[in-house]
């Protein structure tokens, strides 16, 4: 089969004969490869920090207060 290379358009065979499908080339391969680890492909949508970052300040959230609870717990206040 015959795909064209991502990154130069050049047709290229995909077969187990070329190592660096679906590029054309090892070039074209990193060139695509520096391309994601710039950031200029992004895959929109929630990422994984963000998503755990929110889940970690509900958690921190939590924790704080129960501190607070126990500090006034500790001072003979009441609740």
């Amino acid at each position: 089969m015959i795909v064209k290379c991502p990154t130069c358009k050049k047709p290229v065979e995909w077969s187990e004969k070329n190592p660096w499908r679906p590029f054309c080339s090892e070039r074209c391969k990193l060139i695509d490869l520096g391309e994601w680890a710039s950031d200029a492909y992004v895959i929109r949508g929630n990422s994984y920090a963000q998503t755990n970052e929110s889940e970690a300040d509900k958690l921190a959230q939590e924790l704080f207060s129960h501190l607070e609870e126990e500090k006034k717990d500790s001072s003979g206040e009441t609740k």
